[in-house]
Order: C-alpha cells, then sequence, then structure tokens
C-alpha cells in the first residue's frame, strides 16, 4: 500500500518539542556550508584535471566520489531526525560541520608538558593518557629532585606503580614516551636549562598546568611562589612554544570561595598580583605572617586565595593562548579508572576516612545536610583532556572556565558519607585498629569538644600512659593533636555548601562523540554514592596503608576483641559508679530502684503483649 504524507507522518515517533524554524535553520546551515565545500572541492579537481568541466556536464571522478559521499551523509543525518534521535544526529552535524576528530586522534602525534606529574592527579593524567591515546608521541614531565631522589629515580618509582598496570600490560614499553626534564617552581625560569627550553618550545603541542601546594596553611610567600609566580613563568614560557595549541590550567572549584553561587567566569581578583608580588619581596616573614589574615580576607586560606589569583593572571594571557581551566572541587579516589578507589595520599577526605576507620576519629564538626563536593579523580582528568582537545581545535576567543562538581548534579551529603564510611569500614576493617570505627557528626561547637576531651584526649592520654610504663616512646597525643588541626582546617568547607554553574561542563559533554563519552566519561549524574564510597574506604586499605584483603578475617577478629573490651570497661565503669555515688544515697538507690523496676514492668508487657499475639 502506498503511504500517504498523513499515513507517514503519524507512523513516525514524535520528536521532543523544539523551537519553530530550528530545524530548518540548521539544516539551512548545514546545507549552506556543505554546498560551499562542494564548490571548493570541484574547483580544486577542476584545477587539478585541465579540461573538465563541472557545469558542462565532464564531472571528474574525484567531484562525483565527493558529492555521493555528502549525500549519504545528508541521509544519514535526515534518517536520524526522521527517527526522533535528535541527539545522534546533532553529534553527526556538529563533528561534520567542525571536522573535529576524536579525541584520541587529537592526541596521536603530539607531544605533551604536565606539571606537577608526580603529584595525586598528574600520575592519573600521565596514565590516562599513554592509556587511552596511546599513539600521543611524548610527555614531558616537570620534576625535581625530592628526599634524596634524583629525577630519574622519582619517574622511574612512579611509573613501576601499580597505577600504571593496565598500561604496562598494553605496551610494557611505555615508559619511552615518558620525558623527564629537570625543574624547579621556586627557581627563577623554573630552573629550566638552555636547551630543554629549546627542546620544549620547538616541540610542545599541549601544555596542562598541574602543580601547585595544596596545603591550606602554607605561608603566603611561598605559596604565592608556587601558585602564581611558576604560574607567570610557565605562561611566558607557553608564549615561546611555536606549535602550542592549548593551555590547560587546574584550578579549584574553591578560589572564590566567598560567594556562594560560583558561575564559570573568572572574578575580579582581591588584590592585583604583581603589585603583591612586589610587596612581599621586601617584607620580612613575620611581617608577612601579621597582614596575612587582611589581606585574604573573606577567604579561608592562602591556598585558595592564591589561586583565585593564579586565575587572573591565567586569563590575562587569553589573547595570545588557548586557554581552558578546570576547576575540581575535593578531589578523591577513581570512580571507574585506571580500577575503582585508586588513591595514594592521605589529603583531603583519604585522611579522615582512614583516621574514622582506624577509631581515631571520633567526632568531626561538620553539617549533615551540607553537601559533600566530592569529585573523583578519573572524572577530573577525563574532563581536562576533553577540555584540551576542545580548546585546541575550536579555539575560543576566551578563556573557558569548567566548573567541576557534583553537588549540583548529583549531590551528597556529610551525614550519608558519614554513615557510609562507618558501614564499610565495620564489614572490611583496617588491620589493628585502635578502637572500633563509630565517628559522631556535629555543627555543634560546644558539643564537639566534648567529644574530643571525652572521646580522643582522654583515651590518648590513657594509652601514652601504657606505652610510659612499658618503656615505649607515646606517641598518640602527638597523633591527636595533628589530627584535630588537620580537621580545623577541613570545618570551613564540611559546614557549607555552594552551588556552582555546570554549563561548560555539559557544553563539552555535548561535543562528545559515543565512543569519546564511554572512554573520556565525565557524567557524574552516572555515579553511584554508596559504591563510590566503598570503593574509596577499600581502595586506602589497599593502596594507602599497603594491607592485604586476605587479613580480613583477622581484622574482623581484632575488631570483635576492641568490643569485647569496651563491654567489659563499661561494665566496670556502672559497678564504679554505682559503688561511688549511688551505694551510699538512699535517695540515689531510690531513684535507681524506681528505673529499674520501671524496665522490668516494660519487658513483663512487652512479652504477654507478644504472647497474646502468638
Amino acid at each position: 500500500m502506498r503511504a500517504t504524507p498523513s499515513r507517514l507522518s503519524a507512523a513516525l515517533p514524535c520528536p521532543p518539542a523544539r523551537p519553530r524554524g530550528c530545524l530548518t535553520a540548521a539544516w539551512g546551515v548545514g546545507a549552506a556550508r556543505r554546498t560551499a565545500g562542494r564548490r571548493q572541492r570541484a574547483r580544486s579537481a577542476s584545477a587539478a584535471s585541465p579540461g573538465a568541466g563541472v557545469d558542462s556536464g565532464n564531472v571528474p571522478p574525484m567531484v562525483t566520489t565527493v558529492w555521493q559521499r555528502d549525500v549519504k551523509e545528508d541521509c544519514s543525518v535526515l534518517f536520524a531526525l526522521i527517527r526522533g534521535s535528535w541527539e545522534q544526529a546533532g553529534i553527526r552535524m556538529t563533528e561534520r560541520q567542525s571536522g573535529m576528530t576524536s579525541i584520541a586522534d587529537y592526541y596521536a602525534g603530539k607531544n605533551v608538558l604536565i606539571t606537577g606529574a608526580t603529584g595525586f592527579m598528574g600520575k592519573v593524567l600521565v596514565e590516562k593518557l599513554l592509556r587511552s591515546c596511546p599513539e600521543v608521541r611524548a610527555i614531558y614531565i616537570l620534576v625535581r629532585p625530592k628526599a634524596g631522589q634524583s629525577m630519574q629515580e622519582r619517574v622511574q618509582d612512579m611509573l613501576k606503580s601499580k597505577l600504571f598496570d593496565r598500561v604496562r600490560e598494553d605496551n610494557p614499553d611505555f615508559h619511552s614516551k615518558v620525558i623527564p626534564v629537570s625543574s624547579e617552581l621556586t627557581q627563577p625560569g623554573l630552573a629550566i636549562s638552555p636547551e630543554d627550553v629549546g627542546k620544549l618550545t620547538a616541540s610542545i603541542h599541549i601544555v596542562f598546568h598541574c602543580a601547585a601546594t595544596i596545603r591550606f596553611d602554607e605561608h603566603l610567600k611561598h605559596a604565592l611562589q608556587l601558585n602564581v609566580i611558576a604560574t607567570q613563568q610557565l605562561l611566558s614560557l607557553a608564549r615561546q612554544m611555536q606549535h602550542l595549541e592549548a593551555f590547560i590550567h587546574i584550578s579549584t572549584a574553591y578560589a572564590n570561595c566567598n560567594r556562594r553561587h560560583i558561575d564559570e567566569i573568572i572574578y575580579p581578583p582581591p588584590v592585583e598580583p604583581r603589585k603583591l608580588i612586589e610587596s612581599v619581596e621586601w617584607m620580612d616573614e613575620s611581617i608577612i605572617r601579621d597582614i596575612t589574615p587582611r589581606l585574604i580576607g573573606d577567604r579561608p586560606n592562602t591556598y585558595t586565595y592564591t589561586k583565585a589569583l593564579a586565575e587572573y593572571v591565567v586569563q590575562q594571557e587569553s589573547d595570545k593562548l588557548n586557554i581552558g581551566i578546570i576547576r575540581p572541587s575535593i578531589v578523591g579516589a577513581s570512580w571507574q579508572e585506571p580500577f575503582p578507589g585508586w588513591i595514594d595520599n592521605f589529603n583531603g577526605p583519604s585522611g579522615v576516612f582512614i583516621a574514622a576507620g582506624k577509631g581515631i576519629l571520633r567526632t568531626m564538626r561538620a553539617n549533615n545536610d551540607a553537601v559533600a563536593d566530592l569529585i573523583p579523580v578519573d572524572v577530573v582528568i577525563n574532563l581536562t583532556l576533553a577540555a584540551g582537545w576542545y580548546t585546541a581545535l575550536q579555539r575560543p576567543k576566551s578563556a573557558l572556565v569548567y566548573n567541576c562538581t557534583t553537588g549540583g548534579i548529583n549531590p551528597f551529603h556529610w551525614g550519608e558519607i558519614e554513615y557510609h564510611v562507618m558501614s564499610t569500614f565495620k564489614r572490611n576493617p583496617l588491620d589493628q585498629a585502635f578502637r572500633r570505627p563509630n565517628a559522631n557528626i556535629t555543627s555543634n561547637y560546644l558539643i564537639n569538644q566534648y567529644w574530643i576531651a571525652v572521646s580522643h584526649k582522654a583515651p590518648a592520654l590513657l594509652y601514652d600512659l601504657y606505652l610510659r610504663l612499658s618503656g615505649q616512646k607515646p606517641r598518640m597525643m602527638r597523633i591527636f593533636n595533628r589530627l584535630h588541626k588537620a580537621m580545623m582546617l577541613l570545618e570551613y568547607f564540611s559546614n557549607q555548601s555552594w552551588e556552582w554553574n555546570s554549563d561548560n561542563m555539559n557544553m563539552l559533554m555535548g561535543q562528545l562523540s559515543p565512543e569519546d563519552r564511554k572512554t573520556f566519561n565525565f557524567d557524574v549524574r552516572q555515579l553511584n554514592w554508596p559504591e563510590y564510597i566503598e570503593n574509596y574506604c577499600i581502595g586506602t586499605k589497599k593502596y594507602v596503608l599497603n594491607e592485604d584483603m586476605s587479613g580480613l578475617p583477622a581484622a574482623r577478629q581484632h575488631l570483635k576483641k576492641l568490643r569485647n573490651i569496651r563491654y567489659a570497661f563499661n561494665t566496670i565503669l556502672v559497678v564504679f559508679i554505682w559503688r561511688i555515688f549511688i551505694a551510699r544515697s538512699q535517695m540515689a538507690r531510690n531513684i535507681w530502684y524506681f528505673v529499674v523496676s520501671l524496665c522490668f514492668k516494660f519487658l513483663s508487657y512487652f512479652r504477654a503483649s507478644s504472647t497474646l499475639r502468638h
């Protein structure tokens, strides 16, 4: 039967509602671009084949093939639109109109420079590039000698770690693509030799600037040197690079934490960076320490203050370089890549989780209903690589900022984190825990101080006394003092929530092909928080503390022993209180007997009602 237009329209699925004329406009723009491209290719083909006139009907075979290909592409887009696959059709039209290649294809043959490559995020960035972009030509990393290790030894140790196991399976010789460059961020010119400068300026295509000090209590002068001055010097080097296509700067979502709503824009700096740098150069250390609180104003620490200044410094170069800025929130363990739960440090929530799992942390000042804006490290790295690809190919006129956060998209709260961390460590306990995991979150300062005195300092003093009597060096009070200092630095972020705009991150996600969305996934809507927190906690056990999972039965047995000790201690405490207070007072005994009789009556009533129901 022949389909009439009305029957055909009735049989087709109804696409989502769209503004009038959007399909016509989109198709018209695409058609205009395709027509211009065909004419250009036809002219090129005619020039290559003299006498082969297109208008005369003598069409060269190459032009015929081009037209046939374009007609096929037009039909594929049209059929996708007819079927209602608006998203798929949009991706095809975007890819064809912009001429954008896949992310892996873009990085093929490219030379990449990474600062901070031996840090947490830097390692994951190197691993992801080597694994998902195997055709990358070389990865140059700025490294300095540290803790008695040479530059080469540090890089070798990094590449031998478990993080690179998947890359090692695919390409055992992957380390040949990682080229260390001696550098020191606190020195003029980053202490890069003239030979290395010449090599970098002649070969680098993309720069990822991850290096920074992340210490919240860093001295202002040192924080300026690492976070601002080093960024200025790297930008100066980038301007000399002959083939540079993109400069990606890793900032923090808390650079503007003095605002409750944070858009994907660069806000005016609290002070002109150049003037501040010139001022602190001649100031005495004690003077800088005294004026730091007034300088940072309503920001909580020098880290967020200097990161805000660094963003402004980077923005100043956006007319000369193609720049993108990534703002991650609290970076945590990996979600999926290279494997779930990978973490290698005590920074941020990792140290808090470990202290809670060991039974050392018993109280924390936080708002149960405040959003804990954790972001997995692999999400940040995937977004970073995608931003580098987009910045290099699209060359935006101004620096694009990407707020890489979860709070506005897939929120999770501190109260929920407490529950899942405690339940995970009770099922999968850490070896030789100090006490059973049982942390309490409160936003009340006085209650928090009470629990610190009762559950932190008192047990620490008793344990240190035991260590002294047994001839060992006391250490628990020192551990608790360090823990309290760290918790005080985190209180600002655990007691309030922020709202981040994520339009640019969503836009970038829409630019990816379906394959790239899987390979470079940064869609946090898919994140299952309970599963992620469980993997995170297990990751701290396996990769930070290097504890074997085969030791779980012994760890569980140790928790049972700690439980029995707690029950025995509580029993002794009740007997002691009875002997000291209740047994000596007739009124206290009467109250005690009254309470006990009420309990027995309640139990008798409960048993009787249960018997009647059965």
